[in-house]
């Protein structure tokens, strides 16, 4: 056994023979202003919940610890706006002291313990400064995206009632300025529930109209508040509500609580990605997905790292080595970004020629999560930074990695489009459609045996009922995740889409995560997406939409019969894969997935209900009039 296989081994073994020990073990990374009662109480909401009796603050743990043990003048967190062309580094004591002085602003507006503030920003330090403030009083933060519509930020706004909600006046796009202010007002027209006061931060790109008596102006009111200390809270209390888009239209809260939260992501740094306090830590996502608010903001504060907020792209702000410039002025030892943020770059910069103008030498690992990665792009992605690529594999729902590549532990040989093995404290199968594990290597619902370990969402909001309705009603016992997989005789686990992208093709069940593989092996494709096409004979045939890397100038006919016979050589005649059209791009959500179920419902003549994540809706229009010609 390998070294890394070695010390797997050890620390999944140590957290199996004795869970409740080993959780608590990890829990000593972590302040408390009171201890647990006990580790894990069975009884409590739908699985259980962790560390009941206990009291601590996030906030605490994310600033004035750290501030205390004479670490102050570190830097915790580095904004890099390329949209603005600045850079502006926050120490720990810094930090602390304006997330005091927020938290007493929004005090000083009513904001107690318990209540909700809603935060619609953009990718400012800010919007990080406004979530600690929130955990600070003990308040439920509730991040919306910023640049939502104002239908979804009204439904938003009535399902969470906020007291407060914090904005921005605009968001910074490459090429153009999204005034966030007129979308506010719009929502709260919408919403039956009306906040108390909304702090606006005016940006110098786009200054906001304030509407007297309800809107304050953020720098204003911080600058004249008191600073306030944190307030101790259950462990088991909320620290935010993160919406999801749920299959009936309403949204989904996915809730997280502050103990079993803090343990969870203080223990992740160092055992996944290998980060501990002082060290740089770069996730280049957004505050408003799950992504940024675990490994922005909480994680990286709770270690006692250094986290880089990056406002810009990865392409376009300049260029396609807008992200190599990050590290190479930052020194980031770990970069965890999306596989589409990849993609991007790779078809813009094929060749890699835009990262040998940058000193990398500090950088040490790429991470990829949000969608699995192509083998392609990870075997690119490995060869032109000649470094560890990880694929991983986790949910809003876990708050932090199902599985993964452990860098605390040693990595696991590079098996590209592998999503790594189950992270200790996760029990993880493959179920077939009865709820029977399956055999190693065997397609089926990857699910998870209760309980859920410390930061996974106890309940959503308001909604207990609805919980166990969509994770824990189809397999008792399990957690669902949603997603088909298999495990291998290793114990890598390859995640090969949602359950609904498994085709049934003329009786044979088929993984369009396989058939995207192939067709991303095309030299000239920069990326795919294959869905199942309604058909009357076979019930389902595979149609594959692909986009070409920039200068591939081909006939585009040529290409697509060279990907039907590319997938009828790897995967065979059973696939029935005769279809391949070229596309200019595929439509995204904002946070890069490919909308395959709404390309879905076009490939079938639908009318699809085109999400509020949508990121370019020209792109779906241009697809659509593809899949109609």
């Amino acid at each position: 056994m390998t070294a890394a296989g070695s010390a797997y081994a050890a620390t999944e073994a140590a957290w199996r023979r004795d869970p409740e020990a080993w959780w608590a073990a990890a829990a000593e990374g972590i302040s408390w202003d009171r201890r647990w009662d006990r580790v894990f109480d069975p009884a409590e909401g739908p699985y259980g919940r962790w560390f009941p009796g206990a009291r601590l603050n996030t906030s605490y743990n994310c600033l004035d610890r750290h501030v205390a043990a004479g670490r102050g003048d570190q830097p915790a967190l580095i904004w890099d706006s390329a949209m603005e062309g600045r850079v502006e580094t926050f120490t720990y004591a810094g930090l602390r002291d304006r997330v005091a002085k927020v938290a007493g602003a929004l005090a000083a507006l009513g904001v107690r313990t318990g209540d909700r503030v809603a935060i619609y920003m953009p990718m400012v330090p800010e919007a990080a400064i406004a979530m600690l403030a929130c955990a600070r009083l003990g308040a439920i933060h509730s991040v919306v995206f910023g640049g939502f519509a104002a239908a979804e930020l009204a439904a938003r706004i009535a399902d969470a009632r906020p007291r407060v909600i914090v904005a921005a006046s605009c968001g910074l796009e490459p090429g153009r300025t999204v005034a966030y202010k007129p979308l506010l007002d719009a929502a709260l027209a919408l919403s039956p529930h009306q906040p108390e006061a909304c702090l606006i931060l005016q940006r110098d790109a786009l200054a906001a109209a304030l509407t007297p008596g309800r809107d304050h102006d953020f720098r204003a009111a911080e600058a004249a508040a008191a600073p306030h200390d944190p307030v101790p809270v259950a462990a088991t209390d909320p620290l935010y509500i993160l919406y999801t888009s749920g299959t009936t239209g309403k949204p989904k809260g996915i809730v997280r609580d502050n103990g079993g939260h803090a343990v969870a992501l203080w223990h992740s740094m160092r055992m996944i990605y290998g980060i501990d306090a002082g060290e740089v830590f770069w996730t280049a996502s957004d505050v408003g997905w799950v992504v940024g608010h675990s490994y922005i903001v909480y994680a990286p504060l709770l270690r006692g790292a250094t986290s880089v907020m990056y406002e810009g792209k990865p392409v376009g702000t300049p260029d396609a080595g807008a992200f190599w410039r990050v590290i190479a002025q930052h020194k980031p030892k770990v970069l965890f970004t999306a596989p589409t943020a990849l993609r991007a770059i790779k078809q813009q910069d094929p060749d890699g020629a835009l990262i040998a103008r940058h000193d990398l030498s500090s950088f040490e690992a790429l991470y990829l999560a949000g969608e699995r990665c192509d083998p392609p792009t990870a075997l690119w992605a490995a060869e032109k930074l000649a470094r560890p690529v990880v694929d991983h594999w986790w949910q809003t729902e876990t708050g932090w990695p199902i599985t993964a590549g452990f860098r605390g532990l040693g990595l696991f040989p590079f098996k590209p489009g592998s999503g790594g093995r189950p992270s200790p404290g996760y029990d993880l199968h493959a179920l077939d459609d009865n709820g029977a594990v399956l055999p190693r290597g065997q397609t089926g619902n990857l699910s998870l045996r209760l309980p859920l370990p410390p930061g996974c969402a106890p309940t959503l909001w308001g909604d207990e009922a609805g919980y166990r309705r969509a994770y824990l009603a189809d397999f008792p016992g399990w957690y669902r995740s949603g997603d088909a997989g298999s495990i291998d005789a290793d114990g890598d686990v390859w995640v090969m889409g949602r359950t609904d992208d498994i085709i049934n093709v003329a009786g044979h069940r088929l993984s369009t995560g396989a058939m995207e593989e192939v067709l991303a092996a095309h030299p000239d494709v920069a990326e795919c997406a294959v869905i199942g096409a309604a058909d009357a004979l076979k019930g389902q045939v595979p149609l594959g939409l692909v986009v070409l890397k920039a200068g591939a100038n081909r006939i585009e006919a040529d290409v697509a019969a060279e990907l039907v016979a590319l997938v009828r050589e790897r995967i065979g005649p059973v696939a029935a894969f005769k279809d391949a059209r070229v596309v200019k791009r595929l439509p995204k959500t904002r946070s890069g997935k490919i909308l395959r179920a709404t390309i879905r419902a076009l490939a079938d003549g639908q009318t699809p209900v085109v999400p509020a994540t949508i990121e370019d809706p020209a792109a779906l229009d241009e697809v659509g009039a593809v899949l109609r010609g």
